[in-house]
């Protein structure tokens, strides 16, 4: 059976293939999203108050390195076999190396429907993820690293909106002692609801982009279900070596599949402006975000809880 949540977003994909006309505001789209980086970050901050790992410096490093691997894979994939030019290719890889958001969240709220166990300092690994591949990205659609300036940085890594709510989020749990848990009730309880609801406008907007499947070539479509699939072994791999849980080897897989759709498309509309925006956003939303959340999700945790016990 298919968890409820996750229906909530194929109801938004038929709705949309059968041209139902939703009201679903931007406002409360954006609502949602800030709703869904506080909850994680705060959630996560909560549970690290009992469970500080000695080891977590050596895993950020190996996490921020996998954040900088996966670009640097996507990259020849899509220059060679897909015949695009650097700028493109550059572009997409760096979709593909960072995260969503939005796909974490459904693979947490899988586990904890399931049971599943898996490590508090998660949230840490998806801030960590945001940055690395949009370097990386921009170094190879450029070819140097002029196109990385002070402004840049502080714009996309200091004052990006996702890892400043997380960062901010997770210390405000893990500082708060029991203060925070009157926040409880409505950023952890409701925590289900809400996503339901987000992934609602997720399968709205999936629906919008299937439509230009048509435009584009197999190589595209072959790619956003091949590249998953690659990032989330690799990500087995590495949450295997850390030996993580079988939550957390889960988690560290579905990190490696996912694909950036808010984060990564705003860095490159202001770096790579000259990038063909709708290509990226085909492949990480139309295509690879549908994928993770109906097959490649379930598959991940079903793997990490094999290679966990």
């Amino acid at each position: 059976m298919i968890d409820a949540v996750v229906a909530f977003f194929l109801l938004g994909i038929i709705a949309q293939l059968l041209g139902a006309k939703i009201p679903f505001p931007d406002g409360l789209y954006k609502t949602l999203s800030l709703f869904l980086m506080v909850a994680i970050g705060l959630k996560g901050g909560i549970a690290l108050q009992q469970h500080v790992d000695p080891a977590l410096l050596t895993m950020s490093i190996a996490v921020v390195a996998f954040g900088l691997l996966l670009p640097l894979v996507a990259y020849p994939l899509l220059r060679y076999f897909g015949q695009l030019d650097k700028i493109n290719a550059g572009a997409i890889a760096a979709h593909y190396g960072s995260v969503s958001v939005a796909t974490y969240a459904v693979a947490v709220a899988l586990l904890e429907a399931g049971n599943i166990a898996y490590e508090a300092y998660f949230p840490l690994f998806v801030v960590l993820l945001e940055m690395p591949a949009i370097l990386v990205g921009l170094v190879l659609a450029k070819g140097n690293l002029k196109v990385i300036n002070r402004a840049f940085i502080k714009k996309e890594l200091v004052a990006n909106q996702s890892i400043l709510l997380m960062v901010g989020s997770l210390v405000i749990g893990f500082v708060g002692g029991d203060s925070v848990q009157k926040l409880t009730p409505f950023f952890v309880e409701l925590f289900s609801g809400v996503l339901a609801l987000f992934l609602l406008k997720m399968g709205l907007v999936a629906g919008e982009q299937l439509g230009t499947l048509k435009k584009n070539s197999l190589f595209l479509i072959s790619f956003a279900i091949l590249m998953p699939m690659l990032g989330g072994l690799a990500g087995t791999g590495l949450g295997v070596l850390l030996e993580l849980s079988a939550g957390g080897i889960a988690l560290m897989a579905v990190l490696g599949a996912s694909a950036s759709y808010i984060a990564v498309p705003a860095a490159m509309k202001e770096s790579l402006p000259e990038a063909n925006a709708g290509m990226s956003i085909t492949a990480s939303l139309g295509i690879t975000f549908p994928f993770n959340v109906l097959l490649g999700v379930p598959f991940f945790i079903a793997l990490g809880q094999y290679l966990g016990t």
